[in-house]
């Protein structure tokens, strides 16, 4: 079997969507199963919105695979993905990463619309599978596409390069990792660390995004007071590191379809609070974390508890998070139900349960 994945950009600032991508491939590899990526070079920046790249296109064409599985949509590469696998009358995957949750398609609504009118809309209907990572998303794809075939498969979440260790600190030490938008909601997080000023703590913001948002969030932070940093988008061992480091990691948004960064928080052996507009209800079950509301009240009320907490009674919910993540969500044991998945396509295998059509 030969598949080929495609996405817009592997590049590490463009978050979990190319962290995962690639965990995917590696398993894939490790399983023996022939697996590439296309995508588009940095140096290509492509035309339009869609950055539409007439290299990737023409290396496209000459591309032949059992299965073409495209990650993310509105790009010309996963367009061009679609049409490439049609036209040669072989299964293409759709993987949305949470790209059709309501508050996805608000963003840049009228382009979104239009693009859905002019191609989107027929590239999702034709897939042979629309994959997903939860129940939830497969509950907002459904309202767009009922009649589609969807596969409920989790993301894999990436093993350290080295594994991490928490260096001993006597600050309580909270973190957010992840892209700066508006829909992360970094802002309640500054906000709840300035009802609690909390002695002896640091909340540490880790990541980038447009130069004007991240502006205005810094000068929240002077607003607020309190021990506030704001670093790079880390990657690599640095970043497992500094997650391991952290008394607690806190995922605030307002919509996440997966959340790699909880996962890997998790797999640092850190316990997480995340709002309950992410996928993430098993932290309690776990008690691994706290899935809560995302107010900056009660991000303050969640983060308190955990500031009352002892060191070692982080450090069990940590265990427990880490034990978790390795069962349920390492490249080798994704790439397996990956592999179901595209055996069944190709009519090589029965329905897998998480396949429901």
């Amino acid at each position: 079997m030969k598949v080929l994945h495609t996405i817009d950009s592997m590049h590490p600032g463009c978050g979990g969507t190319t962290t995962c991508t690639a965990a995917l491939v590696n398993g894939l590899r490790s399983a023996g199963i022939c697996t590439d990526i296309l995508t588009r070079s940095e140096r290509d920046p492509g035309f339009s919105s869609m950055r539409i790249s007439t290299r990737l296109r023409r290396e496209l064409r000459g591309k032949r695979a059992d299965i073409y599985h495209t990650h993310g949509l509105w790009m010309d590469v996963n367009h061009a993905t679609c049409t490439h696998a049609q036209r040669h009358h072989t299964p293409c995957i759709i993987s949305t990463h949470g790209m059709l949750y309501p508050e996805a398609l608000q963003r840049h609504e009228m382009m979104k619309k239009l693009m859905m009118k002019l191609f989107q809309l027929r590239d999702l209907e034709q897939a042979a599978c629309i994959h997903v990572t939860s129940e939830q998303e497969m509950h907002h794809v459904k309202k767009i596409l009922p009649r589609s075939r969807i596969g409920i498969i989790p993301l894999p979440v990436a093993e350290p390069p080295q594994e991490p260790e928490a260096t001993p600190h006597r600050t309580f030490r909270v973190g957010y990792l992840g892209r700066l938008h508006p829909i992360k909601n970094i802002e309640s997080l500054i906000r709840a660390w300035g009802l609690l000023q909390l002695p002896d703590s640091e909340l540490v913001v880790m990541g980038d995004g447009p130069q004007a948002y991240r502006e205005s969030l810094q000068r929240l932070a002077g607003q607020i007071g309190g021990n506030i940093t704001f670093t790079c988008f880390l990657s690599g061992q640095e970043k497992y590191d500094t997650l391991a480091s952290l008394d607690v990691f806190c995922a605030p948004s307002h919509q996440e379809n997966f959340g790699m960064s909880i996962a890997e928080a998790l797999r640092c052996g850190t316990p997480v609070l995340a709002s309950r507009h992410t996928p993430w209800q098993c932290l309690n079950d776990l008690h691994c974390g706290s899935w809560q509301g995302n107010s900056s009240a009660e991000l303050a009320e969640g983060l308190l508890a955990y500031y009352r907490l002892s060191a070692d009674e982080r450090r069990q919910m940590g265990k427990r998070g880490k034990e978790f993540i390795r069962r349920q969500f390492s490249p080798a044991s994704i790439a397996r139900r990956m592999l179901r998945l595209y055996q069944y396509l190709l009519g090589d295998t029965s329905k897998p349960d998480f396949v429901h059509e």
